[in-house]
């Protein structure tokens, strides 16, 4: 018989994250609200989620005339996403006045 090559990952059970990180999206009916409550994080989310239903309505103006918003808003969300993967501070607050502008 063979032995795995990483033994210890295959024993290992792996549980759910007891908390919801978009919860504040969920559990609030108003969306994000300004105060002490908020952060950078949340609220950069907040605006990807918001462009990304921008991304819908350019994909279905006919004849491709929404294809270039739609392609640069794509851009701007896969990077904004990259710098909450990343926890790069500097380029989440780049990022959120970006998308922030986005209409």
């Amino acid at each position: 018989m063979i032995k795995p090559f990483y033994p210890i990952l295959l024993e290992k059970n792996m549980t759910p994250a007891t908390n919801d990180p978009l919860g504040f999206l969920n559990n609030s009916p108003q969306g994000i609200q300004s105060g002490a409550q908020t952060d950078l994080v949340q609220l950069l989310l907040y605006e990807i989620i918001r462009v990304k239903e921008l991304i819908l309505y350019y994909d279905s103006i006919p004849n491709g005339g929404g294809q270039l918003g739609s392609s640069i808003l794509n851009e701007l969300v896969s990077e904004a996403y990259s710098s909450l993967v990343n926890y790069d501070t500097i380029l989440m607050k780049k990022y959120y006045d970006l998308l922030l502008n986005c209409d």
